[in-house]
C-alpha cells in the first residue's frame, strides 16, 4: 500500500520553456511504462510515453497514452486461469507495437489486479496471477515477481486521485486538488485532500494517509469499500430476501416484464422482476386500464440501495464544499442516459441522478434491464453513502486533455519512482 515512504517524480503535464529548449538541442530521452488494470469487468492496458530532459532537470512529462481493452475481466477465469493469462498476452502484443523493441528490456511492466480478484477465493486468484507472470516472464518487458499482484484498494484511490489532479495540473497546490469518486465493478473509492482539522479527527482508522508528492508530504482522505462497486451491489441488492445460492433473483429494481440472463463471479443467474408479466397476452387496452405498462418500484429499490449503505459508509462532512469529480461507472451510467456528453463528460446535481434513477424505473425498458437499479444504487451511494447533498454539483469525466482517468497514469509514475 501507498504509505509515507512513498514520493512522486516531478511531473509535468504542461510542456515549459525548458522543456521545449531541451527539446530543440536534442537533450531528452525517451520512457515507456507499462500498465495492465486487471478489472472485474474487464482488463486494459495503457502504455504511457514520458520524457527526461538530458539537461539537468529530474522532471518527467507525458508525451502519449496507448489505450486497449478486452473483456472479461480476470476473474471470469477462475476454473481457466491460462485463458485468462492468454487474455493478458493478447493485450500485451498490442503494447508492443507502441514501445520500441530495442527498449521493451528497460520498459517496467505492472498488472494490478483490483476487486474482481479480491473476491475470489485466494486460490482461484493466486493461479490466475501465476499463469500472468509465467506470460511477463516471456514477454520481453522488464519485470521483477512484484510485477503481478491484487492491488490494495486505497492505492487504487490515491493513484485514481493523483492522475485526475495530475491531468489537472492540481498537484503543486494540494489546497486546490478535487476529490476524487471512482466506481468499479467490486469496489468504489473516495480521495481528497482535508482542509479542516475535523475531518481528520472524525476519519475512522485507516482512512487518513500521508503521501509525498512535489516534495511535500500530505495527508490524505481514502478509502475503498470492497463490495460496493456497481457490479458487487447490483448483486447484493438482486439477491437481498432470498435464500444464499438462490439463482433465480427477484428485485422490484427490475420490470415485471423482465427475464434476463445475468454472470457475476463465474456464475449465471436469471433475474426477473417480483412477478411474472407476460406483455405480449395482454392488449394495450387492458394496459390502460391497469394505468399503464409494468414498471420497476424505485422507492422499494432505494430502500434495498439504502439498506445497504446506511451503516457502511462514511460520511465525511467536508466532501461537501470541495469541487468533487467521479470517474467509471459513474461516467458510464451518466452517459448511457445522455445526461452527459459521451466525449466530453459535463456536470450533474445529485438531485439530476434521483430525477433520472426514478425517471428510468418508470419506463417500461426491458432491453435496459439494470438500469433502474443502476441508477438508483449510484444515486443513493453519493446522497445516503458519502453524504453529497443533493444539490452538489459533480463533474464526470472519462477524459482530460484526451487522457484516461484511470488510476493506472499514478501507477505509472510510483512504479518510475520507486521501482516495480
Amino acid at each position: 500500500m501507498v504509505n509515507n515512504s512513498t514520493g512522486w517524480i516531478s511531473p509535468h503535464h504542461s510542456t515549459n520553456f525548458l522543456d521545449k529548449l531541451s527539446l530543440s538541442l536534442g537533450l531528452q530521452e525517451h520512457v515507456y511504462t507499462v500498465v495492465i488494470d486487471a478489472g472485474s469487468t474487464g482488463s486494459r492496458v495503457l502504455a504511457f510515453t514520458f520524457h527526461r530532459s538530458l539537461s539537468g532537470l529530474s522532471s518527467l512529462s507525458l508525451d502519449q497514452e496507448f489505450y486497449s481493452h478486452i473483456k472479461p475481466g480476470l476473474s471470469a477465469f477462475a476454473d481457466d486461469p491460462k485463458k485468462g493469462a492468454d487474455s493478458i498476452k493478447q493485450l500485451l502484443d498490442k503494447a508492443k507495437q507502441v514501445v520500441p523493441s530495442h527498449l521493451w528490456h528497460q520498459t517496467p511492466l505492472v498488472l494490478k489486479a483490483t476487486a474482481g480478484l479480491r473476491l475470489l477465493p485466494t486460490e482461484k486468484a493466486n493461479l490466475i496471477l501465476e499463469e500472468v507472470r509465467q506470460v511477463f516472464e516471456e514477454s520481453g518487458f522488464m519485470v521483477t515477481p512484484r510485477s503481478v499482484s491484487i492491488m490494495d484498494g486505497i492505492d487504487e484511490g490515491l493513484f485514481s486521485w493523483f492522475t485526475i489532479n495530475f491531468l489537472l495540473d492540481r498537484l503543486h497546490h494540494p489546497e486546490q486538488t478535487v476529490a476524487a469518486l471512482d466506481l468499479g465493478g467490486g469496489s468504489t473509492q473516495i480521495t481528497f485532500v482535508p482542509k479542516e482539522k475535523s475531518t481528520m479527527e472524525a476519519a475512522p482508522q485507516g482512512f487518513i494517509h500521508q503521501v509525498a508528492t512535489l516534495h511535500q508530504k500530505i495527508d490524505v482522505y481514502s478509502f475503498s469499500y470492497l463490495g460496493l462497486g456497481l457490479m458487487a451491489a447490483r448483486k447484493q441488492i438482486l439477491s437481498s430476501g432470498q435464500d444464499e445460492g438462490e439463482v433465480e433473483l427477484r428485485s422490484p429494481c427490475i420490470n415485471p416484464m423482465v427475464k434476463k440472463g445475468w454472470t457475476y463471479s463465474g456464475v449465471n443467474y436469471v433475474v426477473k422482476g417480483t412477478h411474472d408479466v407476460d406483455v405480449e397476452k395482454i392488449p394495450m387496452s387492458e394496459w390502460q386500464k391497469k394505468g399503464g405498462m409494468p414498471k420497476a418500484d424505485f422507492n422499494e429499490c432505494l430502500k434495498l440501495s439504502r439498506s445497504l449503505l446506511d451503516t457502511s459508509v462514511h460520511k465525511p462532512a467536508e466532501l461537501n464544499e470541495r469541487e468533487v469529480l467521479a470517474i467509471s461507472y459513474y461516467y458510464d451510467r451518466a452517459s448511457d442516459h445522455g445526461m452527459i456528453d459521451s466525449a466530453d463528460g459535463g456536470t450533474l446535481t445529485i438531485k439530476e441522478l434521483f430525477k433520472m434513477a426514478e425517471q428510468i424505473c418508470g419506463v417500461p425498458n426491458p432491453d435496459q434491464a439494470f438500469a433502474c437499479l443502476d441508477m438508483t444504487y449510484i444515486s443513493a451511494l453519493l446522497h445516503h453513502g458519502f453524504g453529497l447533498s443533493t444539490d452538489t454539483k459533480l463533474q464526470l469525466r472519462k477524459k482530460i486533455d484526451g487522457y484516461e482517468t484511470s488510476w493506472a497514469l499514478g501507477a505509472a509514475f510510483h512504479v518510475l519512482h520507486n521501482g516495480i
